[in-house]
């Protein structure tokens, strides 16, 4: 019998595509991006697609799940066709365990309806390739497409592995293995015109052993802030010791049984020291903390983080050679679940973020890659309802916390922790491209912990960077 030629779908019917066999077709022309398609999945878990899923012609139609699961498309979804010029692209809606078709631009009535299966086929595509190649390397896209990005996809087709990958997974990767070259921007306050500094009340106590009796008077008064909390409070020059007060408009009330100077105005470091370069400079305005940040120090890689790092990026690069074939700018970005060494405790993540490109789609400037996975982060702690639902943020504690913003508190309990309010505070983001200047004020505004990114961008990129290893993701 034959198939019938509607499956309760308007927009669709199944017919026999020359050299394909089975496939769909539009019953009527279809605008651009018009959903023609949500095909429930079945799952299998990953323990099941490892030890059979695998092994089965499944396989070839399989989409890559959360936590590890392998998706099969019900309905129409494992009927569209392979093209390396598709007119359909498609969304994973993990949420509803749904997957979206869309239409990449008008189709006809009586056209097939194909998306775009991968680089790493398993058949020989009808399409000519050439034609699609040739096509491509006439575009320019204002990002300098992913000509390498295909030869990092292939590299792993043929399970080329970088030496990391094989040894115990907390053995530290040493810095020349690891799969990227670091790049942190040079520290700030580095130089005279670069340190920022308030105007503080000081006094100059002329006897120095009143400088006991003013700070058990500090002490219990109102001015034991901790606005000035990264500087010593006595200045030594010679014979005359200075004494700091506070940071106000009007100068603050004395106390009348030691002899002072009249308040007077100094300038002085608004932060603590984080380098020794800036220690001598802010101290030659007034002694200042040096109190360096440990979270700003450079972190060590295991092989299990780096093995987690490559996968992460191999995944990005995977989502952007799809939406490239899907008529949109080959750009992605990527966060995943954090990684968890072997034998930490604590629950599993099982959040992971995935967005691309659509500026050309949604015909709108500010749709980049990254803009729209941090919205999808906003999106989903606004569905959960308040910060400490489905994932907990919490910002690593400095040396000298800054004071808590409106609706955090530094106490203990239930309340608020400084850093819930942000995004992506211990997160890494990966994505295909360095991100641009308003990417990078973005992630920056989020509290990102780490970028890493494969193609830098020396016009429009935004983090920074310096020349990277041929080949080698930017982070």
């Amino acid at each position: 019998m034959p198939p019938p030629s509607c499956l309760n779908n308007p927009l669709c019917v199944v017919k026999t595509s020359e050299g394909k066999g089975r496939g769909i077709f539009a019953a009527h022309a279809i605008p651009k991006q018009t959903v023609v398609e949500s095909s429930p999945v079945l799952l299998l878990g990953k323990k099941e697609y490892e030890q059979h899923g695998r092994f089965t012609i499944l396989d070839h139609y399989t989409f890559k799940w959360k936590n590890g699961s392998m998706a099969l498309a019900l309905g129409l979804g494992s009927l569209f066709n392979h093209s390396n010029s598709p007119n359909v692209s498609y969304t994973i809606d993990s949420a509803n365990d749904l997957i979206h078709y869309t239409t990449t631009r008008n189709v006809e009535q009586d056209e097939e309806l194909c998306i775009y299966y991968g680089s790493n086929l398993w058949f020989d595509p009808v399409d000519p390739a050439g034609a699609l190649d040739a096509q491509e390397n006439d575009v320019d896209d204002g990002w300098g497409g992913l000509t390498h990005v295909d030869s990092e996809a292939d590299n792993a087709a043929q399970h080329t592995l970088p030496p990391f990958f094989d040894g115990p997974a907390d053995e530290i990767v040493p810095e020349e293995d690891l799969p990227f070259e670091r790049f942190k921007p040079p520290p700030e306050e580095e130089t005279a015109d670069t340190i920022r500094t308030v105007q503080a009340w000081a006094v100059d106590v002329p006897d120095p052993r009143s400088i006991g009796s003013m700070l058990k008077w500090l002490r219990h008064s109102e001015l034991d802030a901790s606005e000035l909390g990264h500087l010593k409070r006595v200045r030594k020059q010679g014979d005359k010791s200075t004494f700091l007060l506070r940071v106000s408009q009007d100068p603050p009330s004395l106390p009348s049984d030691i002899t002072l100077s009249a308040p007077f105005l100094v300038t002085v470091p608004s932060s603590v020291a984080l380098t020794l370069t800036s220690l001598s400079l802010k101290s030659a305005l007034w002694p200042t903390i040096y109190a360096p940040r440990r979270k700003g120090e450079v972190e060590e890689w295991s092989r299990g983080k780096a093995r987690w790092a490559w996968d992460a990026m191999h995944t990005v690069v995977q989502e952007a050679l799809r939406r490239r074939h899907a008529g949109e700018l080959p750009v992605a970005a990527y966060v995943p679940a954090p990684y968890k060494a072997e034998g930490s405790s604590g629950a599993e993540a099982s959040f992971a973020f995935m967005a691309h490109d659509t500026r050309q789609s949604a015909a709108h400037p500010l749709r980049h890659a990254v803009m729209n996975v941090i919205r999808q982060l906003a999106d989903h702690r606004a569905r959960a309802g308040d910060a400490e639902s489905a994932f907990s943020l919490v910002q690593e504690p400095e040396s000298h916390p800054p004071a808590p913003e409106e609706g955090e508190t530094d106490g203990e309990g239930d309340s608020p922790r400084n850093g819930t309010n942000y995004l992506l505070t211990s997160q890494v983001l990966f994505a295909t491209h360095e991100p641009c200047i308003m990417c990078s004020m973005a992630l920056l505004h989020s509290r990102v912990k780490e970028i890493v990114y494969l193609v830098p961008m020396d016009k429009t990129g935004g983090c920074g960077r310096r020349n990277l290893r041929p080949g080698a993701p930017g982070g």
